[in-house]
């Protein structure tokens, strides 16, 4: 069975077998269930067994600590080879060869479905994208008046308790999405921020899209204070924040020229914040005036 789902107007098909496990954990991916047309960034296929890859040659180990996923890529007979854990220490979950376009991909799931099928369709939509103006960006996303405002930062620095504070402290807030909303600069350098099926442990998953009204990075402090940050600060603000491989050229070039046309054209922030409702009204008060 093939379903084809699309995120910020990118299409991608999903091959599993009828009736496979596999399918009750796409449920979250239903918002974005569309017709099948062709023309997808990627195909992502599960397969039962894997073929023999020993002579596989790391590349590299990605982590961005104890408590975060564990992803290892292989160059094997000029395809890559990702092999992820949920946990720096845990064992393999799932494995995933693709082309070297990441394209098209096979996986074989040896552990929670949930997170394998999760980690290969955000991996490759991320990776698939680097050329299309798009980004996967780690971040909390609020809408207000028709524009969404996206909330940066470190793991635990309060991304999602921050989209919380404008919605119960602000009227006409709603969340968009919670962990990974996509970016997409369109042909006319308008910026907007679109839903996904990745929003973390937060079940918001809308196909919903708005303009861009600011960007936000957040650090705990002891006092509320905001600032605008210049083209160079808002660059690297974003550019920790997004998915990507940086080491491959081809997809760096795609997603440096992408954050270039974000930060040219969308007001990014710097919010020092105490989790209260003045952050809120602070941070609202200085990026939508």
């Amino acid at each position: 069975m093939k379903k084809v789902y699309q995120v910020a107007g990118h299409k991608f098909a999903v091959v599993m077998p009828d009736g496979d496990r596999a399918w009750a954990e796409m449920e979250k991916y239903e918002p974005f269930l569309t017709s099948d047309t062709g023309n997808y960034i990627f195909t992502a296929e599960l397969i039962n067994e894997m073929p023999d890859t020993s002579s596989k040659q790391l590349v590299v180990v990605g982590n961005q600590g104890k408590d975060m996923a564990r992803s290892e890529l292989y160059d094997w007979e000029g395809k890559w080879l990702l092999e992820i854990a949920p946990l720096l220490d845990a064992p393999v979950r799932v494995m995933m060869i693709a082309d070297k376009g990441f394209t098209t991909a096979q996986f074989r799931v040896l552990g929670s479905w949930s997170f394998s099928v999760n980690s290969v369709l955000m991996l490759l939509y991320a990776f698939s994208t680097a050329h299309k103006d798009t980004l996967l960006i780690h971040a909390s996303v609020t809408m207000n008046n028709g524009r969404g405002y996206l909330f940066l930062g470190k793991s635990g620095t309060g991304k999602s308790t921050h989209s919380q504070l404008w919605i119960d402290n602000i009227e006409g807030c709603e969340l968009l999405n919670d962990d990974n909303p996509a970016l997409r600069v369109l042909d006319d350098g308008e910026v907007r921020v679109y839903g996904s099926p990745w929003s973390g442990k937060t079940h918001c998953y809308r196909n919903i899209d708005v303009p861009v009204g600011a960007i936000v990075d957040l650090h705990q402090a002891k006092k509320n204070v905001i600032r605008r940050l210049s083209i160079a600060e808002a660059y690297a603000s974003i550019f920790v924040s997004f998915s990507g491989y940086r080491f491959m050229k081809d997809m760096a070039n795609g997603l440096h020229a992408t954050n270039e046309k974000i930060v040219m054209t969308v007001p990014c922030f710097s919010l020092d914040c105490l989790p209260n409702a003045e952050a809120a009204w602070v941070c609202y008060q200085a990026v939508t005036h």
